[in-house]
């Protein structure tokens, strides 16, 4: 209980955030490609870049599993 937490540790270069962007947040090129969807998922590496969109919450965690790269959600 009184262990200290690593936390540069954790913060492997294998971990990647996903989180939900509205689509309203993205650029016009973007919104025409995904007609009747009002949200995107996106994949960020731990530097905060973006690394890939797509559809669905599910399928960013499995994109990130393949990539062997750890998701961890974030709000």
């Amino acid at each position: 209980m009184n262990e200290k937490f690593d936390f540069e540790a954790e913060a492997s270069g294998n971990t990647v955030y996903i989180r939900r962007v509205e689509l309203d947040s993205l650029p016009d090129e973007v919104r025409s490609q995904v007609p009747d969807v009002d949200a995107l998922y996106a994949v960020h590496g731990i530097d905060g870049e973006r690394l890939a969109l797509v559809k669905d919450r599910k399928m960013a965690f499995m994109l990130a599993r393949q990539n062997e790269l750890e998701p961890v959600s974030v709000h």
